[in-house]
């Protein structure tokens, strides 16, 4: 269910030079807001919970996601290269596993390990705040990566779809109607942050055994239709 060619050109396509810059700029972006905070207000546990929950986790892991999930399939979707790649002897449930693999690979890179370096910096991972957050970070980025990449397997619009997700459903709607925060994998991953951090300073609205079957339902669900319609794609010529 891995094929290496098919990881080594996925690679190559997300690490290239525009979205490699894509991809460093929210990272860089929250170590210096982290460095910032830690040099005006000093060590607090509740504003390093605010930064990495309100900057990392909501914002920061979702757009990461959209890039990489949609990055690893949607363009050669777009463009027609994926018929190059179909008409290889490679069984295309194992295209989309080893691109799905490759997206959270990506996908954790970026996030789960700046917001590691980010809760250090703000205060030292005080209250296992820090590693609570790489956790969430770590868990969500699986989540989304499938998510997205299944958007970019269905639709030509998947980063519009994805940002649209992440930015008004996750942030906007997550903030201002309680029911909404079930369905969003920021509140589900926070489930597993609330568990490991100290006592009151992370919360979810999901109760952690729901969260970890949505997570794990989620992610499978979402990989097993990205093959299933990666499968009915034809080449020209095959009928």
């Amino acid at each position: 269910m891995y094929n290496p060619t098919v990881a080594r050109l996925t690679y190559r396509a997300l690490l290239g030079r525009r979205r490699a810059a894509i991809l460093f700029v929210l990272p860089a972006l929250l170590l210096l807001i982290a460095a910032a905070v830690r040099a005006f207000n000093g060590v607090d546990d509740q504003v390093a919970s605010d930064v990495l929950g309100g900057f990392a986790l909501a914002t920061m892991v979702p757009l990461i996601g959209v890039i990489a999930g949609t990055g690893a399939i949607g363009p050669e979707i777009d463009d027609g290269s994926i018929v190059y790649l179909l008409a290889k002897p490679v069984k295309r449930p194992t295209i989309i596993v080893t691109k799905l693999i490759v997206a959270i690979a990506v996908t954790m890179a970026f996030s789960a390990v700046p917001t590691f370096v980010a809760g250090y910096i703000l205060n030292g991972n005080g209250q296992q705040i820090a590693v609570a957050y790489t956790v969430a970070a770590l868990v969500a980025s699986i989540a989304y990566a499938a998510l997205f990449l299944l958007l970019g397997t269905v639709s030509r619009h998947a980063v519009v779809i994805g940002l649209v997700y992440a930015l008004v459903w996750e942030t906007l709607f997550g903030s201002l109607v309680s029911g909404a925060r079930t369905l969003s994998v920021q509140q589900w991953s926070l489930a597993l942050a609330e568990r490991i951090g100290g006592e009151g300073m992370i919360t979810s609205d999901v109760g952690l055994p729901l969260a970890v079957a949505l997570l794990v339902g989620v992610t499978l669900l979402a990989t097993g239709y990205a093959g299933q319609k990666l499968r009915t794609l034809t080449l020209a010529g095959e009928e």
